[in-house]
C-alpha cells in the first residue's frame, strides 16, 4: 500500500538546505531507518516543492499508522528526531492541533479510470 502525507518547511532557504542536508542518506539516525523498517515500512521518499513536502511511504499489510505513532512516541531517539525536525517544519493550516505531517486524499487514478473505460 501507498501512503501520501504533505506538510511544509518554514519558508527560509537555509533552514530548507539544512532539512534537506539532514535527509542525506549518511546524516540520518540510525535509529530512525529501524524505527520504521519495524514498523512495515517498504519504502519511503520525502519530495520538495518550494517549502512544500511530500512524503510517500511504501507499507506492508501489517502498517498500523496508530501503531507507529505510538511506538514513535515511545522512542526518546525518534521524539529527539521529531524535535530536530520541527525546527524546520511548520504546521499547514488545515492541520488539525498537533498534527504535523497531514494525510492526502487520491481524487484520481488513470490506471483506475482506464480499467473503467476499457469495461465500457
Amino acid at each position: 500500500m501507498r501512503l501520501h502525507y504533505v506538510l511544509d518547511l518554514k519558508d527560509d532557504p537555509e533552514l530548507i538546505a539544512a532539512y534537506e542536508r539532514w535527509h542525506h542518506p549518511e546524516n540520518v539516525w540510525p535509529d530512525i531507518l529501524d524505527s520504521l523498517r519495524e514498523a512495515g515500512v517498504r519504502d519511503l521518499e520525502i519530495f520538495r516543492a518550494g517549502n512544500r513536502l511530500v512524503l510517500v511511504l511504501d507499507v506492508g499489510d501489517g502498517y498500523s499508522a496508530e501503531r507507529k505513532a505510538a511506538s514513535d512516541a515511545a522512542n526518546p531517539r525518534v521524539q529527539a528526531w521529531e524535535a530536530l525536525m520541527w525546527e524546520f517544519q511548520q504546521a499547514l493550516p488545515f492541520a488539525r492541533p498537533g498534527e504535523k505531517w497531514v494525510a492526502m486524499r487520491q481524487i484520481f487514478s488513470l490506471r483506475d479510470a482506464l480499467a473503467l473505460h476499457r469495461r465500457g
